[in-house]
């Protein structure tokens, strides 16, 4: 069976996860936590990173440090985890929703302008699958309405979006692009420190804010004494020595993911019904997860595909169900009536193949000889 996901780790995690180890350094402080959070926060373009214990923390603290009034909204995709969602209920708020771009299954730009109401406080754009979202046109929005952006780039570590504001053509690194962004370094993830996250921002009010919330709100002056809720969402030295680890290979993880991207693309390219990832001109994607939408006149669906492919030794997962379609929130009232149809399309024809670091090149040759298999007649060698 080739996994969908198998994690790379090698002899530096195991000299900084032993260094912890033989100094008692184990817990929620050390000098891991905060090198990774400085060296992340200065590679992604911020000024401050506040580790945290998952992605979905991240996000909760990230919107949390907005201070969201009852009916507060915020705009986001439908097509995404629902930690997304979540963290804007959470904190009081109301998700507005928009559809996906066809093509990069990003939120679809177009549409978020004709969502903005006097309610309207912040634009959450969620990178997926490792391509940016097309992000000038949402910091036009935002300067225009005087709205934050909240960065969801759990699944971008170190891709790039090529900004072209104010005439200047800058390649910036997502997860720096907004007020404020969230990080997941889940066992699946570029960098990995097998569950964990990191707040990112360049406001120290934001920062600031996101530390207290991190840490039960504890006052530094008088350790037990509380005037807000928040929680315990600490990353353990252990969890950032990993990261830090990994940090100092990036580049070669990068270009490992891209490869595995690229090369996928070259052996599939020519299956003419299923849809492949892009990369548009203004993005360099890292194929976070390398995901494919099958055409229905195949007269399968994704979770028929995956039996299939499963069957024959390749494990897939399948690809996210809108928001819309989510029986928790439409169960509150939320969303009822709403459609959009290219995110419930590739929900129901979309999965993706495996794409962990630690896929072969045989590995991969052997899915690609198993789609075709599966597609058979469709499948032009």
């Amino acid at each position: 069976m080739i996994p969908v996901n198998e994690p790379l780790l090698g002899e530096r995690e195991l000299e900084y996860v032993t260094e912890c180890v033989q100094t008692g350094w184990i817990s929620s402080a050390g000098r891991f936590i905060e090198e990774f959070e400085e060296k992340w926060a200065a590679y992604c373009g911020m000024k401050y990173g506040i580790a945290v214990s998952n992605g979905t923390t991240a996000l909760q603290v990230a919107v949390r440090c907005l201070d969201l009034k009852p009916g507060d909204e915020v705009i986001m995709p439908t097509f995404t985890i629902i930690s997304c969602a979540m963290a804007i209920v959470e904190s009081g708020g109301v998700p507005v929703l928009v559809d996906s771009d066809p093509r990069t299954l990003c939120m679809d730009v177009s549409q978020v302008e004709s969502k903005i109401t006097p309610r309207t406080r912040a634009i959450m754009p969620v990178h997926i699958y490792g391509h940016p979202v097309d992000m000038d046109p949402l910091l036009a929005l935002a300067d225009k309405y005087r709205l934050a952006i909240v960065e969801d780039a759990a699944e971008v570590h170190g891709a790039e979006y090529l900004s072209q504001r104010s005439g200047n053509r800058i390649w910036r690194r997502c997860g720096g692009m907004g007020e404020i962004s969230a990080f997941s370094f889940y066992a699946n993830k570029l960098i990995t420190t097998g569950e964990g996250g990191m707040v990112l921002t360049s406001d120290p009010r934001y920062a600031e804010k996101a530390r207290s919330l991190r840490n039960l709100c504890f006052k530094s002056e008088r350790r037990f004494y509380h005037t807000e809720l928040g929680y315990n969402y600490r990353l353990t030295n252990l969890q950032a020595a990993l990261g830090l680890a990994q940090l100092e290979r990036f580049d070669e993880i990068i270009a490992k993911k891209r490869w595995i991207g690229q090369a996928y693309t070259e052996c599939l390219k020519n299956i003419e019904v299923l849809q492949l990832p892009v990369e548009e001109p203004w993005a360099r994607q890292v194929y976070w997860m390398y995901g494919l939408v099958l055409d229905e006149s195949t007269n399968m669906d994704a979770v028929e595909f995956a039996k299939r492919l499963l069957a024959l030794g390749v494990q897939t997962r399948p690809f996210f169900l809108g928001m819309h379609e989510q029986p928790v929130f439409l169960e509150q009232g939320l969303f009822r009536g709403e459609q959009y149809p290219v995110a419930e399309r590739v929900a129901r024809q979309g999965l993706y193949l495996p794409t962990g670091l630690a896929l072969t090149e045989m590995q991969l040759e052997q899915c690609c000889e198993v789609v075709r298999n599966v597609l058979g007649a469709y499948a032009v060698r």
